[in-house]
């Protein structure tokens, strides 16, 4: 998918950021349309957080251009830099930064009344937001008397009260504990789409992108690896390292035999001195005769005890952790160890032959 969007509300071009002589973010471009949720996905020093503060105006920049709506936001090549201040853009960080002194009610009318803003329409506005976060009952209680998840829904609350053009989440659930973190993706989603402020979440995680992302850009060393939705990334990684970085994957390197049509093609592995071919998708780019890795999510290998004329692969289960719901399991063949997803029923046992089958639709070749 392109990283332009004509006509985009918010777009950033050719984002450029130094921090002396290091390169945070190199040269990115990408539009979002009005009301969207676009999540920056990547490890720690992929500039995804250079990238949002860029945005916020919180960093200067060393080339490109930021604008939302009509609004320049900053170009240095045309002299241009709005303050923070004057972009109208609400935030929400990991730290919750809300004022101790204060209570939740006080900390989310903040905004509102240094705006100078009537006052009835402040406690109108302040209840409204309070009462679409689940704080209406905690509003004269001070900040620092709720718990953590409470917190970050009072500095939810504070940074859309004042209906900005862009709201901005740096990992706001780093914090929170797991089950409190799964709550509270779902809640910030249906939120957002409540008050249809467009957004920018930055996060490591993958499952919070997965989640509550209309589109996710996926980044490495200050660059755009991948753009699409959260079952386009999944499903359909262009290298090795989205792949990698987006779930689980089986990854073998080997070569690309042919080309059959558009997208589809022959892949053949090696091992111990033997090869395998198999059909499989193609990402974008690849030729015949390329080397190429093979990605397949471990949902998508089929371990049978019976061989039939589908079956690939003959290894042996190293072991199998029934979880519930499925079984983790491993199959080695040759040097490699495959993960697989297998359904409980299967009732696989470390020490058994199997044999892996392998859907062509969801077995891809993809650039290493």
């Amino acid at each position: 998918m392109s990283n332009e969007t004509t006509g985009a509300y918010l777009q950033v071009d050719n984002l450029v950021k130094y921090f002396g002589n290091d390169k945070a973010v190199d040269g990115i471009s990408f539009g979002i349309p009005e009301g969207a949720f676009l999540t920056l996905l990547g490890p720690s020093g992929c500039g995804k957080t250079t990238t949002l503060m860029s945005i916020a105006g919180l960093h200067t920049i060393d080339g490109g251009r930021i604008k939302v709506g009509d609004t320049v936001f900053t170009s240095p090549k045309e002299g241009l830099f709005l303050p923070p201040e004057k972009r109208d853009i609400g935030m929400v960080f990991q730290s919750y930064a809300i004022w101790p002194h204060m209570t939740v009610a006080e900390n989310v009318a903040y905004p509102l009344e240094i705006r100078k803003i009537e006052q009835p329409e402040i406690d109108d506005r302040v209840a409204d937001v309070l009462k679409l976060v689940g704080l209406t009952a905690e509003a004269d209680k001070l900040a620092t008397n709720l718990s953590g998840g409470q917190q970050q829904r009072a500095s939810l609350a504070r940074a859309i009260v004042s209906k900005p053009r862009l709201l901005l989440f740096d990992e706001p659930l780093s914090n929170l504990d797991l089950k409190l973190r799964e709550q509270m993706r779902v809640e910030l989603k249906r939120i957002q789409n409540e008050v249809g402020i467009t957004s920018i979440y930055v996060t490591h995680d993958q499952s919070e992108a997965l989640v509550m992302s209309d589109e996710i850009i996926v980044m490495s060393k200050g660059k755009i690896e991948q753009r699409g939705g959260p079952v386009e990334i999944y499903s359909r990684p262009v290298n090795e390292y989205v792949s990698n970085f987006i779930g689980v994957a089986n990854l073998l390197k080997g070569k690309v035999l042919e080309v059959n049509e558009p997208g589809q093609g022959l892949f053949e592995l090696a091992q111990d001195g033997k090869q395998v071919q198999m059909p499989c998708q193609l990402s974008p780019g690849i030729a015949a005769g390329e080397d190429a890795v093979l990605s397949v999510r471990p949902e998508n290998v089929h371990a049978v005890r019976e061989k039939d004329g589908d079956t690939t692969l003959e290894g042996e289960v190293t072991f199998a952790i029934f979880l519930g719901s499925h079984v983790d399991c491993r199959v080695q063949w040759g040097d490699f160890e495959w993960k697989v997803i297998a359904h409980p029923r299967t009732r696989l046992k470390a020490g058994e032959k199997v044999y892996l089958k392998f859907d062509p639709e969801h077995t891809l070749a993809v650039q290493p």
